[in-house]
Order: structure tokens, then sequence, then C-alpha cells
């Protein structure tokens, strides 16, 4: 499949995603390469942008921090699979590079799953996160989860490559196990070579303890890339360097709360500022013009030139951007109710107009040069 075309694509010697290359495959082709590649997760459209400026390879959709900024409620189950599809396609729009949505147990059962793969395809998704979890699901590292047998978890992978393979896409697809804290360490080790087998391109336990068990995880189906999960400010898993984990044998990690965390608490040290009855300091508060920047606004009003109109000579000193301008000299009595039939062609456009005039009609041409091709 083609690639996606984000709004402000970043320039091709800095972008993710390379010309004609699609989303899934410049994340396996991130993936191929030595390396732990980290993957922030983001919620929204400005992060994914930060993420990207930052110079990060690969952004990550959390299903935590989307529920906590869309819904402001926690990661039970409660936000859907239409609200996080709607989310990944804004932020897909906004980067050029590949980025994984977490999918969390396909939002029903098998069929449900080939739909929500064709749907996280079609938002421009490079990658998703299916888990074993029964529904209502519950957010990693929490208490109480539960999974489903065996047997329909193999089948809930079966059906996303199924998915894949009918929409042409080459999506990659991380197949995740809660297992762990579910039932046990060797159920878990069990279940993702088990989904290894089933077709999966990626794997991840959530929730392991120690790094004896990252380097057990590590050890089944070497072949297959591994995801680790840093949860940061108090997770069950140990926060390892990307070079630790590496040597590990990681060649994923995520940082789940990072962007929402910082963002909550950097809200609510400006809404103490503006109560206090000032403003946030200059070193929580960019100011407006690294705001702009950020946003794109630099870059939105230099191609808006290119393609400006002016009813009569340009402004003093303003070049006319891309296009040459052959006007026919017309009288200045021309009288401005007239009719206009445009022809539209690769090189250029004509506009003629016939004017009546003094009970006479008058016939004038105006040529617009085109110095590209569309």
């Amino acid at each position: 499949m083609a690639g996606r075309c984000p709004y402000f694509a970043m320039e091709e010697s800095s972008r993710g995603i390379r010309s004609g290359e699609s989303p899934a495959a410049a994340l396996r082709r991130i993936l191929s390469t030595p390396g732990a590649h980290q993957a922030p997760c983001c919620y929204d459209a400005l992060g994914a942008r930060l993420v990207e400026r930052a110079g990060f390879p690969i952004g990550f959709m959390g299903g935590f921090c989307v529920s906590a900024a869309r819904l402001g409620l926690p990661d039970v189950g409660l936000i859907s699979y239409g609200e996080m599809v709607d989310q990944g396609r804004l932020i897909n729009e906004a980067v050029s590079i590949p980025v994984i949505g977490d999918g969390d147990n396909g939002y029903g059962n098998s069929m449900n799953i080939k739909r929500t793969i064709k749907g996280y395809i079609n938002a421009g998704f490079a990658g998703i996160m299916l888990e074993d979890q029964v529904a209502p699901k519950a957010c990693g590292h929490t208490e109480g989860r539960k999974v489903i047998s065996r047997e329909e978890a193999i089948m809930h992978i079966k059906a996303a490559v199924d998915a894949r393979k009918e929409s042409g896409s080459d999506i990659v697809i991380v197949a995740r196990s809660d297992a762990r804290q579910a039932i046990s360490l060797d159920e878990a080790l069990w279940r993702v070579k088990a989904f290894a087998d089933a077709g999966a391109d990626a794997l991840f336990i959530d929730a392991l303890a120690s790094v004896e068990e990252m380097k057990a995880f590590c050890a089944v189906a070497p072949e297959v890339p591994k995801m680790a999960n840093m949860l940061e400010g108090g997770g069950k898993t140990p926060i390892l360097s990307p070079a630790e984990l590496e040597e590990i044998g990681f060649r994923l990690v995520v940082y789940p709360l990072s962007l929402v965390g910082v963002s909550m608490r950097a809200m609510q040290d400006a809404l103490v500022a503006i109560k206090d009855g000032g403003v946030p300091p200059p070193s929580i508060l960019p100011s407006f013009q690294e705001i702009k920047d950020t946003l794109g606004f630099g870059r939105y009003y230099k191609e808006e030139k290119q393609y400006q109109v002016w009813n009569s000579s340009p402004p003093s000193g303003q070049p006319i951007t891309g296009f040459s301008l052959a006007l026919q000299t017309l009288p200045s009595t021309l009288n401005p109710n007239h009719t206009d039939i445009a022809e539209f062609g690769w090189a250029r456009m004509r506009m003629y107009q016939n004017t009546k005039l003094d009970g006479g009609e008058i016939g004038c041409q105006c040529r617009l040069e085109d110095s590209y091709k569309h």
C-alpha cells in the first residue's frame, strides 16, 4: 500500500517514512536495524509531531494516554474502537514517522478484530498491538487482569493476519500477552511463542517483573522482534536504558506515561499560576513564536504565497511565484458585468471574457502560463 500523506511532510532526509514507502514497510525497515528503538507514547496530533521533531523514528499511540486525554477516564476498557481509530487518523496525518496503534483486545471476537485491523490500516497506522485480555480489559501493571483461553487468543492473531492479507497490507502485528500477571510467566511465554507461530510480527509480555524474566522472554522465538514497556514512575518492569535493553534482546521500547504525565503536571502548575493572578513562567510556557513554529505557521505562510492571486498588479516588491502572466491590453472602461469560461490544461490556463461595452461586444483574452506541472 502507498505511503500516507501528512499535512506537513518532513524533509526527505529526516522523515521516517520514505517516498513511496508504506508506514508498515518503514516500521519493518527500522526494526530490522540494530538497536532498541524508542517509541514514546503520544495521545494526539500535537504530541505525535513533537515526538517526530525530537528525532524519534517511531511513535506509539497508547490506549492509556488516549483514554486519559480524550475521555478524562482511566484505561479500563471504556474507550471504543471508533474513538481510537479517529484519534489515530489525526495522529498519522500529522507526522511522517511510522506509528503503532494500541488496539487493546480488538474490541470483540475474531470478526471484530478483523474490522479493527482494517480500520487501523485505513487510519494510516504502521502497526497495531493486540492483547489477550477479556472484556472489559484492564490497564497494564494493575491487579485483577484476566485473559481469554489459549485457543481463542491464538485465533485472534490468526484473524488479524487474515485481515491483513485481505487488505493487501503489510501492517505490523504486535501480539501482547497479559498472562504474566493473570496466570504465570510460563503461560505468558507459551502464548507469545504460539502467537509468533500464528503469524505475529513482534511480541510483548506486559509487566515482566525482573531482568531474568525479560531475558527469558527474549529467548522465545529469537527471530521475532520483542517490545519492552518502560512504565515510568512505579511500574513492575525494571527501567533500563536502550543499550541495556538491546543487550537483552529487545528491538522496540515504549514509554507510556512520559508525555501525558508531564502534560498533566504542567497544566496543573499553569492553572495554579493563573489562579494566583499571574501567568505560567517561561520555564514551562513557550513563547508565542515558539508555539507558532511548532505548529507550522511559518511553513503554512510560505506555501500559501505560491498560490496567491491578485485581482490587479501584485503589491510592490512581491514577485508572482511559479507563474508568468501575459495579459492583452484591456480598456479601462470595461463593464464588470461579464461571463467567464475557464479551460484548464497541464501547461496553461486560458480565461476568455466577452464583455459588453456601449451596446457592442468586445472580446478579450487572459492567458495564465503555468511554469510547473500539476
